[in-house]
C-alpha cells in the first residue's frame, strides 16, 4: 500500500509540474506577444499621425488593446472561396432570409423608395446586401475593431492593406462618427447592417437622414443609403438586370468563358444560348447588351449570362459565389423563383435551420460544439467527420443533407 501511495503521488506531482510548466510556458508567450504588439503599435504611431491620427487619440484607442490571436486562424478559412457552391448558397438563401427579406422591403419602403430616387438602385438589391451582409442587422460581428485590424496589422500575411483599415477605423473613432464600444465588426474589420470596411466608409457612407452623422451601426436608413451609394460609385446601371439563368446547348464548349469575357447578347444567341425556360435571349435583353457567362460549378450546373450589374456586386466583396448569393436573394424577393438547373451533387446544402437540426442531433449524441447557432464552425465540422466515419459515410465534416438524414 505504501508503496502505490507513493507511486501514485510521484505520478501526480509529475503531471503537477508539467501542469505547472504548460501554464508558465503559456504565460510567457502570452507576455511576449503583448511585448511584440507593443514594440509594433509603437511603429506604427508614426504612421497613423502621417494618416491623421493625433497621438491622443492613437493612445486613446490603442493604449488598452491585446493582440486577438485567434483571428489568423480565420485569414485562411473563408467559406465564399472554401465551400462548395451550394452550400454556400442553401444558407445564405434560404426561405427564411427571403420572408425577413420581403417583411424588411415592407418596413422601409419610404426609405427604399428615396433611395431609389436619389440612387437610381432598385429596393431588392439594396435589402439583399443587407440580408447577406448582417442578416439584416441581426449579426454585425463581434470584434472590436480596434483590436481585431491591430492585430492583423501586426500579425499574419497582408499586414499593409490591414494597416490602412486600422488608420481609417482610429480616424473614425477619433472623428465621433460612432462611439468606440460600438465600432465592432467581422475578425477582418467590416462593420455595420451592410458591412463597410473603415476606408470604404470614409469614402462612401452618408448621412441619408440628413441628422449630422454616418452610422452605420444604428441608423437603417444610412445603411441603406450608404449601400446604393457605393453601387452606384461601382458603375450600377439604373435599370439593368444583374443576369439570367440560360440553358446551353450539349456541345457546347465553356472552356476560356468567365463573368470578365463579355459578348453580346446576339453572339451567345447564335451560339444557341436560350433563357432557361426555351426562350430566345432577345426577349430579355437587346441584342448589342454585352454578357459574360458564368457556369459556377462546370458545364452541369446551372449557368448564367451575368451584366455589368453582376461585377458591381461582385465588387462588394470580390467573389463570384458572393454576388450570386445577393443577385439570387434579390431575384427571389422580387418573387422570382429558385434556380432551375440543379446543382451537380447527390448531396445538397442544408439551409439555415437545417443546419440547427443537424447540431441540435450533434448536441444530443455528446458533441461540444457550442450553441446550436446555424454556424458550421470547425467544433461542427470534427463533430460532424466523426459521425461520417462512424456511419460509413465520407468523413469531410461537410453539413450535406446526407448526414442530416442519416442522424435523423
Amino acid at each position: 500500500m505504501a508503496t502505490r501511495f507513493h507511486i501514485k503521488s510521484g505520478i501526480s506531482l509529475f503531471f503537477h509540474g508539467i501542469t505547472l510548466i504548460s501554464l508558465a510556458l503559456a504565460a510567457q508567450s502570452a507576455q511576449a506577444q503583448e511585448s511584440d504588439f507593443t514594440s509594433c503599435m509603437n511603429r506604427l504611431q508614426p504612421e497613423a499621425q502621417k494618416a491623421g491620427i493625433s497621438s491622443r487619440s492613437f493612445k486613446q484607442f490603442t493604449g488598452n488593446i491585446v493582440p486577438d490571436m485567434s483571428i489568423l486562424e480565420k485569414l485562411d478559412y473563408q467559406p465564399e472561396f472554401r465551400q462548395p457552391i451550394w452550400d454556400y448558397l442553401a444558407a445564405l438563401v434560404d426561405d427564411q432570409r427571403i420572408q425577413e427579406g420581403k417583411q424588411n422591403l415592407g418596413l422601409y419602403k419610404d426609405t427604399l423608395s428615396r433611395v431609389q430616387a436619389r440612387y437610381g438602385v432598385d429596393p431588392a438589391t439594396v435589402v439583399a446586401v443587407w440580408g447577406v451582409e448582417s442578416n439584416f442587422g441581426q449579426t454585425f460581428g463581434k470584434y472590436p475593431l480596434a483590436q481585431a485590424l491591430g492585430t492583423l496589422s501586426c500579425y499574419g500575411r497582408r499586414q499593409a492593406f490591414f494597416q490602412k483599415e486600422f488608420f481609417a477605423a482610429l480616424r473614425i473613432l477619433q472623428s465621433g462618427d460612432i462611439a468606440p464600444e460600438r465600432l465592432v465588426g467581422s475578425w477582418a474589420g467590416a462593420f455595420g447592417h451592410t458591412q463597410f470596411m473603415p476606408t470604404t466608409f470614409e469614402r462612401l457612407a452618408v448621412d441619408f437622414d440628413a441628422d449630422g452623422q454616418r452610422d452605420l451601426m444604428d441608423n437603417v436608413d444610412d445603411a441603406l443609403g450608404s449601400t446604393a451609394n457605393y453601387l452606384v460609385k461601382n458603375g450600377w446601371q439604373t435599370g439593368q438586370p444583374w443576369g439570367f439563368e440560360v440553358k446551353l446547348p450539349k456541345d457546347m464548349s465553356i472552356a476560356g468563358e468567365g463573368r470578365r469575357k463579355k459578348r453580346s447578347i446576339q453572339t451567345w444567341a447564335s451560339k444557341g444560348v436560350t433563357a432557361v425556360n426555351g426562350k430566345a435571349l432577345a426577349s430579355l435583353a437587346a441584342p448589342s447588351t454585352q454578357a459574360g457567362l458564368l457556369t459556377p460549378a462546370g458545364a452541369n450546373g446551372p449557368a448564367f449570362l451575368v451584366f455589368k450589374n453582376f461585377d458591381v456586386i461582385y465588387s462588394y466583396n470580390a467573389a463570384e459565389s458572393y454576388a450570386l448569393a445577393i443577385a439570387h436573394l434579390a431575384d427571389r424577393l422580387r418573387g422570382g423563383e429558385a434556380f432551375q438547373t440543379a446543382w451537380p451533387t447527390d448531396d445538397p446544402g442544408l439551409s439555415r435551420a437545417e443546419r440547427i437540426v443537424l447540431q441540435k442531433k450533434l448536441l444530443q449524441k455528446g458533441y461540444a460544439i457550442g450553441e446550436a447557432d446555424g454556424l458550421i464552425g470547425s467544433k461542427t465540422r470534427e463533430a460532424i467527420k466523426a459521425e461520417q466515419t462512424r456511419l460509413g459515410l465520407k468523413a469531410d465534416g461537410r453539413a450535406g443533407q446526407k448526414i442530416l438524414k442519416a442522424l435523423q
